[in-house]
C-alpha cells in the first residue's frame, strides 16, 4: 500500500494525455482515488503500441536489448536478411546521436541497473492486470499461462547465460526442459526446439486493443471523461492551474500526466525538458482462424519474435527497426515474421491475416520515464517502456497516480526520474 500524503485526492482534477495502457491505467487509479479525471488522446483508447503488441505479460523481461557485446553483433544483424534488426539507412543521420548513447549503455554495470529498475514494475504484472481489470469488461482478457523461451539446444541456452543470470539475481526462477517436455504442453512446435526455459507466473492478454478499450469503458462508467482530440500544447506552471490545448479548446486541471508513448518526447520538449528517446518500430502478423495454435506465449530466442494465442487467432510479433515515425512499413520485417512462425509451427495453415507497424518508445538508457517534472507537482510523466509497456502498464499507472495524489509509492521511483536527462 502507498502511504497517504497531504494532497486531497478527491479535490484534484487531473488530465491524462495518452489513452494507451499506461494512460488508461493511470486514469483508472486516479478515479479510484476520487479524482476528477479527463483522458485525452487523438485516437480512440487502445490504439498504437497498446493495440499491436505481442500480448504477452512478460514478467521476466528485465534484460534490455543492449547487452554487452551488442557492438560486435549489431552490424551482422543489420546485414542478415534473417536477422531481427532492420535499419532505414536514410534515417541514420538523425538516429546516430541517440544510437551512440543507446549502444554505449551496453555495459555490465548499466544493464544490471536497468534490470533493477525494470524488475519492480514487472514481477507481479499478472496480479496488477487482474486488479486493474477487476469486475469489469476487461477482466476476461487477462489469462494466466506458462511462458516458454525456445532454444535449438542446451548450448544455445547456455549462450544466454548473462541474461538468465540477471534474472536469477532479480529473484526469478525457471525450469530448463528438453524438447519432449516442451511438446507435452505445446505439441505443435517444431522438433528443432530441443531445449526450452519454462516460466511460471506469466500470462497474456487475449486481444490487447480490445482489452484497453474495455478498461477505458470501465473508466468512463465510473465517472471518468474520455476526450478524443489532438493535444497541441501543455502549460503547467508550478504556481497555477495546468492547461492542455486540444483542437481549438483548452482544458484546465490541477495536474497533467503525459502518458503518450513515443509522442511524449515532443510534448516534454515543448515544456523545456530533454528526453533522448527514439521510436523502435515493431511489427506484428495477426493470423485469423489458424489451423493450430498455442496454449501460451512462446519466445523464439533465435528469431527474437513472440507468438501468442489470441481470441480467434494467433499473433506473431517482434523485430526491431529504426526508421522514424513517418516512414511506411517495410516488407522485410513482415516477411521475417512469416518465415519464423512457419518454422516454429510447421503444421500451421491459414487463409486470412493482417499486418501492423507500431512504435515502441525507447529511451537511450532503456529505463522508463516516470514521475514529476523537476520542481513541479502539477506536471507528471509515464512513458518510455520500450518492449514492456503492456506488462508494466497497470503498475506504472498506479505508481504515477499515487505520486499525483501525494501518496508515497511503494517502489523507489528515483531510477525513472526525468531529471536524469536534464
Amino acid at each position: 500500500m502507498a502511504d497517504e500524503g497531504s494532497s486531497a485526492a478527491a479535490a484534484r482534477r487531473v488530465i491524462v494525455v495518452g489513452a494507451g495502457i499506461v494512460g488508461v491505467a493511470c486514469a483508472i487509479h486516479l478515479r479510484r482515488q476520487g479524482c476528477d479525471v479527463t483522458l485525452v488522446d487523438r485516437d480512440e483508447p487502445g490504439q498504437g503500441a497498446s493495440f499491436g503488441n505481442a500480448g504477452v505479460l512478460a514478467c521476466c523481461s528485465v534484460v534490455p536489448v543492449t547487452t554487452p557485446g551488442i557492438w560486435k553483433k549489431a552490424p551482422g544483424m543489420v546485414l542478415d536478411p534473417d536477422g531481427p534488426l532492420f535499419l532505414r539507412w536514410s534515417y541514420m543521420p538523425r538516429l546516430l546521436p541517440w544510437l551512440m548513447t543507446y549502444l554505449s549503455s551496453a555495459t555490465v554495470e548499466h544493464v544490471t541497473a536497468v534490470s533493477k529498475a525494470l524488475a519492480p514494475l514487472l514481477f507481479d504484472a499478472v496480479d496488477e492486470h487482474k486488479a486493474l481489470a477487476a469486475d469489469g469488461p476487461g477482466a476476461p482478457h487477462v489469462r494466466e499461462a506458462l511462458y516458454h523461451y525456445l532454444y535449438a539446444d542446451k548450448a544455445a541456452y547456455e549462450g544466454d547465460a548473462f541474461g538468465w543470470g540477471l534474472r536469477r539475481d532479480r529473484g526469478y526462477a525457471w525450469e530448463v526442459i528438453d524438447g519432449a517436455a516442451l511438446r507435452e504442453v505445446e505439441p505443435h512446435l517444431a522438433p528443432g526446439y530441443a531445449c526450452a526455459v519454462r516460466l511460471r507466473g506469466h500470462g497474456y492478454i487475449s486481444l490487447p486493443g480490445d482489452y484497453v478499450q474495455a478498461l477505458a469503458r470501465a473508466f468512463a462508467d465510473a465517472g471518468g471523461r474520455v476526450v478524443k482530440a489532438r493535444v497541441t500544447g501543455i502549460q503547467a506552471p508550478p504556481d497555477g492551474p495546468a492547461r492542455v490545448a486540444v483542437d481549438g479548446d483548452v482544458l484546465e486541471a490541477d495536474a497533467v500526466a503525459v502518458c503518450a508513448g513515443v509522442w511524449s518526447r515532443a510534448l516534454a520538449e515543448g515544456l523545456g525538458l530533454r528526453v533522448p528517446m527514439e521510436t523502435e518500430r515493431g511489427y506484428h502478423l495477426h493470423i485469423e482462424d489458424p489451423s493450430i495454435t498455442l496454449n501460451g506465449p512462446i519466445m523464439d530466442t533465435a528469431g527474437k519474435f513472440v507468438a501468442t494465442p489470441m481470441d480467434g487467432g494467433l499473433r506473431v510479433a517482434g523485430v526491431v527497426e529504426f526508421g522514424g515515425l513517418d516512414a511506411p512499413p517495410s516488407a522485410g520485417p513482415q516477411a521475417l515474421l512469416r518465415r519464423g512462425v512457419k518454422r516454429a509451427l510447421p503444421g500451421l495453415t491459414w487463409t486470412r491475416d493482417s499486418t501492423w507497424l507500431g512504435h515502441r518508445p525507447a529511451p537511450a538508457d532503456s529505463i522508463p520515464v516516470m514521475g514529476p517534472a523537476p520542481g513541479n507537482d502539477r506536471l507528471f510523466f509515464a512513458f518510455g517502456h520500450h518492449h514492456v509497456g503492456l506488462t508494466a502498464g497497470p503498475k506504472s499507472g498506479r505508481l504515477l497516480a499515487d505520486m499525483i495524489t501525494g501518496r508515497t509509492p511503494n517502489v523507489d521511483m528515483s531510477p525513472y526520474a526525468i531529471d536524469r536527462f536534464q
